[in-house]
């Protein structure tokens, strides 16, 4: 009864579920730490831009079905959103590329996001969207 439980000698479970890991924590946290109005729903449409840039790669896992049904729905909650026009247009474009299937045109539309988000995000934050969007021409 008095030894303690060290769960380092054991291991890890067999039957435990792997630990997912957030691709984008430097976004997530970014839009964690900016100001309620336009400099969070900036960080968020940048934080969708990459999940929607993501999903619409090669590795991505997605049917081109799959990718025009995300798509679609992210074009109706941007809607609800207050963004400026050229944000509102930059988001635009890369939710049509994702639904396509040319990783180029999404790389291209993601660096117009990244562009026009900028100034709302911190260095790690830019550098998640520029590895994804080098990742997709690569």
């Amino acid at each position: 009864m008095g030894e303690k439980y060290n769960s380092g000698m054991l291991g890890p479970s067999p039957y435990a579920l792997a630990t997912p890991a957030f691709r984008f924590q430097a976004l997530a946290a970014t839009v964690g730490r900016a100001a309620m109005g336009g400099p969070r729903e900036a960080a968020l449409v940048a934080l969708l831009a990459a999940r929607m840039a993501a999903g619409a790669a090669p590795a991505g896992g997605l049917s081109p079905a799959q990718r025009a049904r995300r798509a679609e729905a992210a074009r109706g909650w941007v809607g609800t959103m207050a963004l400026s026009p050229v944000l509102r247009a930059a988001i635009g474009r890369l939710l049509e590329a994702s639904a396509g299937s040319d990783p180029s045109a999404v790389a291209g539309a993601l660096c117009k996001v990244t562009d026009v988000t900028a100034q709302w995000l911190d260095r790690p934050a830019r550098s998640e969207l520029e590895a994804l969007a080098a990742k997709l021409v690569a």
